[in-house]
């Protein structure tokens, strides 16, 4: 139940309005004013008691307690390592990142981006901290984490080995800032060595809550000179880089003055013409200030002389500053690959930019009940979660001269990195778009089931299934309305995910669900109604006080059942007490704890109706359940559900293997019963909700 109620407190968090750019929520309840007031005060420097200066906040394999690579380890601050230590110097660069003894590579590339983009960068790395005035030994840095901006507090004790540091740092060895902002990643992730491997994307996107695309330029989308355009136009993030092919390539610098293995910078793309045609170009930036393209285009190439003046003089620059124009085409050609980072609305502070529109929503896979797996696995598919977006308004200026809308999808998996120590790896993970068909229009209480999967076919699917922490694609469909469906590859796969779309015109995003509702038609049943050879049997099984208590009622339903079960051919061992408590709750009108003849003769209904929905709802004859099954079986009995409340139910009532027997099977349905009856009668004015105080509350969920 505890799940639930964090995840209750979280939605509430967030619609308060916290987790936002403005207002980051405070990781692990750190509150770093509070901190480092209380350390000033002391006069001691901070110790984060959440991420000990100790083996375990350095790793668990690679760089575990008892690994070479830690051997030797000591914990030092910035003022023992440095005579005069600085926070950032001037303004932050590349160079002061350098990579240590871990690799994570792949987030030095994106810091090293981070300095490009000032606005950016002391939004993750807030420049009112020092080592001089008020130093506490304590630091902050805020980052993107699915959803929502967390402040991340860290104490300024560093890994060093022979008195360097051991991780990131910098060039000249006096600046701090990005070996701190290394240690505040880490300790968001667990510890050092789950930083171990990745995307820079990755990065990207955690230190600007944007959405990230990678771009192959061996096999470029065809729009992707008018992609990179509007990029631009939203003030995203764009990077490049040629690929390598062995080490001794890394930072090679190619006869025409490009570097390998290094991450360049777009900052811009134009069209001009240029001896009667129109040229693409695009202009880069080497972010070493220095060592630029010298082919077509560059900055003292020929092709400047035959274009207008205008042209020249509005794009063309003869400083050796690292940037530089090139056309498209040399681009494709000489570059390997293109990340775009989209960056979310409440990123951009400044007017002249365009803004995407955003919708997200966090769900789950659970075993079972949520996490069907791809469309190879028709049975289960359809249980996944499903979302609808509506799409109306067509892009400004289409492709091919179609009426169509363009949208990115990013299908994220949440805190894998964070359970790596704890064996726990990235899922494979893609999604599905289907058209939505008219008659489910404008409906959120509808949760399509597998015939419709059946016989549909995909509108629109992501490029690949790839166990990465996010996949993303850019998808451009006609308007209408149209189903998401994200799923692991195989089914029965739990994990979090956070979902996401950006489009380029605002579009209706939600989640849909089967609604939470009873329909069971009461059974009547007058006692002059029930047949003397019942009323006989009765009398023989009730005794003399003429009614069955719950210990009389396990006995006879428990014998009865064990007979029928060969002949049904069922899964059936008896029936719990529990079970026939609850049995007895639901139909015991005079609180006299015990069935009478007409209580036991509409119970005896139930439990053969209920015999007959488990032998038809079991599909593949296996005398059992399965959580499929369940969920069909339910809704049979008169109850539509929700994928929340069916995860409970597969918590509550399935075996490890996710089968449901006969008697969990009577007892969900009893207690579904019982709990929809008990509402519904403290619902006087049917309005859907109910006042309870802590006596009542408790008395309810304990009967």
């Amino acid at each position: 139940m505890s799940g639930i109620v964090k995840r209750i407190v979280h939605y509430r968090n967030k619609a308060e309005g916290r987790g936002t750019n403005a207002r980051a929520e405070k990781y692990l309840n750190q509150d770093y004013h509070e901190l480092k007031r209380s350390c000033l005060g002391r006069g001691r420097l901070f110790e984060d008691e959440l991420f000990e200066a100790e083996p375990a906040s350095l790793g668990f394999k690679e760089l575990g307690k008892h690994s070479a690579k830690t051997r030797g380890v000591t914990w030092m601050r910035p003022k023992e390592l440095h005579s005069r230590p600085k926070f950032i110097v001037e303004n932050a660069t590349r160079t002061d990142i350098c990579q240590g003894a871990l690799g994570d590579c792949w987030l030095l590339a994106a810091i090293a981006s981070l300095t490009l983009n000032k606005e950016v960068l002391y939004r993750v790395v807030p420049q009112d901290q020092s080592f001089d005035e008020e130093y506490a030994g304590i630091f902050h840095f805020e980052f993107w984490q699915f959803g929502q901006w967390v402040d991340v507090v860290v104490d300024d004790r560093l890994p060093a080995k022979n008195g360097e540091l051991l991780f990131v740092h910098s060039e000249e060895g006096s600046e701090f800032w990005s070996a701190l902002l290394e240690k505040a990643y880490a300790k968001l992730n667990g510890c050092y060595e789950a930083l171990s491997g990745g995307s820079t994307t990755e990065g990207f996107e955690d230190f600007t809550g944007g959405i990230a695309e990678n771009h192959d330029l061996q096999r470029p989308h065809p729009h992707l000179f008018k992609i990179i355009k509007k990029a631009l136009d939203r003030g995203s993030l764009l990077g490049c880089s040629i690929d390598i092919t062995s080490m001794n390539d890394q930072e090679a610098v190619t006869s025409q003055k490009l570097v390998k293995g290094h991450a360049y910078s777009v900052t811009g793309a134009d069209e001009l013409e240029y001896r009667g045609d129109t040229v693409q170009l695009i202009r880069i930036r080497n972010p070493w200030g220095q060592v630029e393209w010298n082919g077509s285009w560059s900055d003292s190439s020929y092709e400047w002389r035959s274009v207008s003046d205008d042209d020249r003089e509005r794009l063309r620059s003869l400083k050796e500053d690292g940037e530089f124009w090139m056309s498209f085409s040399d681009f494709l050609r000489q570059y390997s690959r293109l990340e775009i980072c989209n960056l979310t609305p409440d990123a951009l502070t400044s007017g002249e930019y365009k803004k995407w529109a955003e919708t997200e929503f966090e769900e789950t896979w659970r075993r079972g009940v949520s996490a069907g797996g791809c469309r190879n696995f028709p049975n289960s598919f359809w249980m996944n979660p499903q979302f609808v977006i509506k799409l109306e308004d067509v892009d400004d200026d289409p492709n091919d001269g179609e009426d169509v809308c363009t949208f990115i999808v990013g299908l994220m998996q949440k805190n894998k990195r964070k359970m790596r120590k704890m064996g726990d790896d990235l899922e494979t993970i893609g999604f599905a778009i289907y058209e939505l068909p008219s008659e489910f229009s404008g409906q959120t209480q509808v949760h399509l089931k597998k015939n419709f999967f059946l016989h549909n076919a995909s509108a629109a699917r992501s490029e690949t299934f790839i166990n990465m922490r996010e996949l993303c694609n850019r998808i451009s469909l006609p308007p209408g309305e149209y189903l998401i469906v994200p799923s692991t590859f195989e089914p029965n796969k739990n994990g979090d995910f956070y979902l996401r779309v950006f489009s380029e015109k605002p579009a209706d995003f939600m989640e849909i669900d089967d609604p939470v509702d009873c329909n069971i038609k009461p059974i009547e049943v007058d006692e002059e109604d029930i047949s003397k050879n019942f009323q006989k049997l009765f009398q023989n099984l009730a005794g003399r006080d003429l009614e069955i208590s719950v210990y009389e009622l396990q006995r006879i339903l428990n014998t009865v059942i064990s007979k029928k079960k060969q002949q049904n051919r069922i899964k059936f061992d008896s029936f719990s007490l529990a079970t026939c408590h609850n049995m007895i709750n639901l139909l015991d009108k005079d609180g006299s704890g015990k069935l009478g003849m007409v209580e036991f003769k509409i119970l005896w209904t139930k439990i053969e109706n209920f015999l007959r929905l488990y032998k038809e709802r079991d599909t593949d004859d296996s005398g059992c359940m399965s959580s499929s099954e369940m969920r069909v079986a339910v809704e049979a009995a008169g109850f539509r559900l929700n994928n929340p409340l069916h995860q409970v139910i597969v918590a509550r009532y399935s075996e490890p293997d996710l089968s449901i027997d006969f008697d969990n099977f009577v007892s969900c349905l009893i207690r579904l019963e019982s709990l929809f009856n008990a509402f519904n009668e403290l619902d006087k004015d049917g309005s859907g909700v109910i006042t309870l105080d802590m006596r009542q509350w408790l008395s309810l969920t304990i009967l």
